[in-house]
């Protein structure tokens, strides 16, 4: 949804919510405005300890877990978001999530935490890898908002510094080639040594992070790995773009 509450003239990008349905489950606050504009899988996870077959815990649980995927669903789809779920029973969570990433060709992966409202979104990027990912996901998902965003590029001290500026540049050139207005996009470039610290300082005058994965595994990043790190630190939701995957 616009500002006016119509519908989205962008692409939906799609997004993965992964929500643990061991016990109570429930998306943190905002998370569904956040979404309003998205294509939402969302990946209902039981994760089953190793002496326990899952067929026996989808037996004894599956019912309960469906009920709440339909609640989330349901909230999601009340502010315009297209909504599909799964539900899975498995002994390795972030393999079998890495594998639903594949399977709906999911965008971008949601490290769900509350916000009250989306004003300011800090898109970090590295490099050029993945422009077209991270343009098509936050001006599907933010350009019809009114939403500003940053485009931040932590600099190492062996970057030249026209590298930098190149990255950022085409970065906001592929935002706005896709709707957004030059008049939201603002671009900084720091020299740091500590990336994730340095997007968390950045992180703190802005409502989402939206970075890119560090290798093509979401196993990595979503279980343990930068985005993880920013999201503890920021405490606000981070999405989480997937890089572009071998054929094999």
């Amino acid at each position: 949804m616009n500002e006016a509450g119509e519908p989205s003239t962008h692409p939906k990008p799609t997004v993965l919510v992964p929500v643990a349905v061991r016990g109570e489950a429930s998306l943190p606050d905002g998370t569904a405005a956040l979404l309003a504009n998205a294509r939402v899988v969302v990946a209902g996870y039981y994760e089953v300890p190793e002496q326990t077959a899952t067929e026996q815990a989808r037996e004894q649980f599956g019912e309960s877990a469906k009920t709440t995927l339909r609640e989330l669903a349901a909230t999601l789809a009340d502010v315009g978001a297209t909504v599909e779920t799964r539900l899975v029973f498995t002994h390795e969570a972030a393999t079998t999530i890495d594998r639903i990433v594949y399977e709906h060709d999911c965008l971008a992966v949601l490290v769900a935490n509350h916000v009250e409202r989306v004003d300011d979104v800090l898109l970090a990027v590295r490099g050029l890898v993945g422009l077209e990912q991270n343009a098509a996901l936050v001006a599907g998902l933010f350009a019809d908002r009114g939403v500003d965003v940053t485009v931040y590029h932590g600099r190492d001290a062996d970057e030249p510094a026209a590298d930098a500026r190149g990255v950022v540049t085409e970065t906001e050139w592929a935002l706005r080639e896709r709707g957004m207005k030059a008049s939201t996009i603002e671009t900084v470039i720091e020299q740091t040594n500590e990336p994730v610290a340095a997007i968390a300082r950045q992180a703190a005058d802005h409502d989402v992070v939206v970075m890119g994965e560090t290798n093509p595994s979401v196993t990595t990043v979503v279980f343990g790995m930068p985005a993880d790190r920013v999201a503890e630190r920021f405490e606000g939701p981070v999405l989480v773009v997937q890089r572009p995957r071998p054929e094999t």
